[in-house]
């Protein structure tokens, strides 16, 4: 509220001085905000001194820039998402500065949201924390991330949207819209080719332009094109040869130029490296330069586009034309957030917060396995013995920039024993230990994880209390430490950690009736999947983690997430580790699996996969009909006009995603065997039919010609496709394109 009334009362001090001034300074169009932006822009471009337009184009501390105090411009403020605003940090540090009113609420990862397969979920998500946002008075959110889940080992992958390019364009744009409705900035990134942490800085890809048009840009482009997103981030590794933060053929001739993206370019923290490429090559705003630690004054004047831009110019060795329009697309971001007095006031950990994180986690809780109906745990069931680590570990603190300081956080324990009180005994277990700590940057769980028992004596415990439950929930999956879902490392392994394995075998020795639940934003193996009768992927589900998996696992809520990438059985089974492929790697790497990222190189390797991507079951059944197209044949003007009958079969009220993929019976370049082209998501109360419609253009059936450097849709036949999964097809039909 602060920095609110200092930016009125700066307007209002500027205009009683403009009312005396020249006549040129008495208009002050930059500070009329019913004016056209651009005029705005233009207006206050041309009343900045040289030095005031370098100050504006860089950092001032570690998340703001500074305006410009003489003219009233106001500063930017950007704040780490993308599951929760993060708390406040020092000027100039990572670690926190001791607020006390700076909590938030701790939204589920990307990787859930991605799962609900819900366009409506999406835009719930952006709007709530949105307006989180903008009760923190923040300008710009750091978020969300799109890159594509090329392997299972990445890091990050939690704060992403899967495998798939066209689920991730869905996802995001309207995720973006609902952030941007409040008054703030979405800045998608980490824009291109992210895929690996450990070498991020220095690891140099190269991949074929059609599987940069087709899998990697395509979420990028919808943010931009359909989302309209104010800013964009770069991403830390380079694309050959040049750093993305300043690379001119991602940032000038795709981002700028084919795609028209009028917003400012935002380097990562730490990612700009070169005052030159800087200056050419489509950076706008500097955040984050580490060469700003060394030497005397002001550590900001140092970084690549401060005084050595100013140099430069006053050297005349570089003009200005690029300088004006980096300060042009910092003052539109400003103009549309910072000084954009019809924003919203924000809300911060409300209600309809909490509602949101129980929706969005609800639909994104996948159903993996449910052999025998063991799951929803019976209303007979009277004894329920809970164990592992991850059911009382608290996971919102940790795993890097998306680390949060939640105002609170139910963890699985506390909701089972919540949504179970007076109805059944709810026990508890340890089973394995992992990371007992609890701190990240300053933020403390205050949870004592600390364990004095061995692993033997924990089994045997969890073991002699299974034999006596009526049902059994394993809580397990990754955590938010280094080598498992946390930034800045990626998994050594894909297998499950900290002995995890020997306890699942264990319990499914001693119950009939075992659950196991993963939390996790990544695939793991599972060599025991034949023995437990139900598995759950619970992904990190925010605040209210352990209400919304009560709430699944008791029925209350029917499973309706959908997997956003493939589960393979082994490592070696994934396209990008195919042929014993190194990674991570440091320095160049070529993406060798080109477009057949996830289900595609599963698909066309014939490989079978433990999940496919699109899979989940539900507590009822769904049963698809009558698929129809309103033509045989479609021009390539036209339109094909899809409709699929689907029907709920079972005894209870259940959500069922339709998905509809394209297979190119006949092309002259190889493409995938199907490509997702469209979905939907219908609810049925038992025995309810509906008729879900599609719509299909020459863009669904189009590649990428890297020769011709164009999207071609070749004449020739096409079958569609529609079915629950990708590998659960239930209806085809073929059309030709003439």
């Amino acid at each position: 509220m602060k920095k609110t009334l200092l930016a009125i009362a700066t307007f209002s001090i500027l205009l009683t001085c403009c009312k005396t001034d020249n006549a040129t300074t008495n208009k002050a169009l930059y500070l009329n905000p019913n004016a056209p932006i651009e005029e705005r822009v233009e207006d206050a471009l041309a009343r900045m001194t040289l030095r005031e337009k370098i100050n504006i184009i860089h950092a001032q501390s570690k998340f703001s820039a500074p305006g410009v105090p003489r003219l009233g411009i106001a500063e930017l403020w950007t704040t780490d998402g993308p599951h929760g605003i993060r708390p406040e940090v020092k000027w100039d540090e990572w670690d926190q500065a001791g607020w006390t009113n700076d909590s938030c609420t701790a939204y589920p990862a990307l990787t859930c949201l991605a799962a609900t397969w819900n366009r409506e979920m999406a835009k719930t998500y952006g709007v709530a924390i949105g307006e989180e946002a903008r009760f923190r008075e923040k300008d710009v959110l750091l978020g969300p991330g799109v890159n594509i889940y090329r392997t299972p080992l990445g890091g990050r992958n939690f704060e992403y949207m899967g495998e798939d390019p066209y689920l991730a364009s869905q996802m995001v744009v309207p995720y973006v819209k609902g952030v941007q409705e409040q008054g703030v900035a979405a800045c998608v990134k980490h824009y291109a080719l992210n895929n690996e942490e450990t070498h991020r800085h220095t690891v140099d890809v190269d991949c074929s332009d059609r599987a940069l048009y087709e899998i990697y840009l395509p979420a990028f482009k919808a943010a931009v094109v359909e989302g309209g997103t104010w800013s964009i981030m770069g991403s830390y590794n380079k694309y050959r040869g040049t750093h993305a933060c300043h690379n001119d053929r991602l940032l000038n001739k795709i981002l700028k130029e084919e795609w028209g993206f009028d917003g400012a370019v935002v380097s990562d923290w730490g990612g700009t490296h070169n005052t030159d490429e800087a200056i050419t090559n489509g950076l706008d705003l500097e955040f984050g330069t580490w060469v700003a630690r060394k030497g005397g004054g002001n550590p900001y004047d140092r970084y690549y586009m401060a005084h050595p831009y100013l140099e430069r110019i006053q050297k005349g060795e570089v003009g200005t034309a690029e300088l004006d329009e980096k300060v042009r697309r910092v003052l539109r971001l400003t103009f549309r957030t910072a000084m954009n007095p019809n924003k919203p006031y924000g809300a911060l950990g409300s209600e309809s917060h909490t509602a949101a994180v129980r929706a969005i986690g609800g639909e994104g809780v996948v159903l993996l396995k449910n052999d025998n109906n063991n799951l929803p745990i019976s209303a007979q069931a009277k004894n329920i013995l809970v164990v592992g680590e991850n059911a009382v570990k608290m996971l919102t603190v940790g795993g890097g920039s998306s680390s949060l300081k939640a105002k609170h956080e139910c963890v699985v324990l506390e909701g089972m024993l919540n949504h179970y009180k007076g109805v059944a005994n709810v026990s508890y277990a340890r089973g394995y230990v992992g990371d007992v700590g609890g701190s990240y940057n300053g933020v403390n769980t205050g949870q004592n994880l600390n364990e004095n028992r061995n692993a033997k004596e924990l089994i045997a415990e969890a073991v002699a209390m299974a034999r006596t439950a009526d049902a059994v929930v394993f809580v397990g999956g990754l955590n938010k430490s280094d080598h498992q879902d946390c930034e800045g490392t990626d998994r050594k392994e894909l297998g499950l950690p900290y002995g995890q394995d020997e306890v699942i075998e264990a319990l499914a020795e001693a119950t009939d009736h075992l659950t196991v639940v993963l939390l996790s934003g990544n695939a793991v193996e599972m060599p025991w999947v034949d023995r437990v009768e139900s598995v759950v992927q619970g992904w990190f589900l925010g605040s209210e983690t352990g209400n919304v998996l009560a709430a699944v696992l008791s029925g209350e809520v029917n499973p309706s997430g959908k997997l956003p990438f493939t589960f393979g059985k082994k490592l070696e089974d994934y396209p990008s580790h195919a042929g014993g492929v190194t990674f991570p790697n440091d320095g160049p790497t070529t993406y060798h699996e080109d477009i057949f990222v996830g289900y595609r190189g599963f698909e066309k390797a014939g490989v079978e996969p433990l999940f496919a991507f699109g899979h989940g079951l539900s507590y009822t059944t769904f049963e698809y009909s009558n698929l129809t197209l309103s033509s045989k044949k479609m021009s390539k003007r036209g339109e094909l006009k899809v409709s699929v009958d689907v029907r709920n079969n079972g005894a209870c009220k259940g959500k069922e995603v339709v998905q509809l993929y394209v297979s190119d019976l006949a092309s002259s370049l190889p493409r995938p065997v199907k490509e997702l082209k469209e979905f939907a998501k219908v609810e049925l109360e038992p025995g309810e039919s509906r008729t879900v419609h599609f719509t299909l253009d020459k863009s669904a059936l189009s590649y990428y010609d890297d020769v011709q450097g164009c999207w071609v849709a070749e004449s020739g036949d096409f079958e569609v496709l529609v079915g629950s999964s990708s590998a659960d097809i239930r209806q085809r039909a073929t059309f030709t394109l003439k």
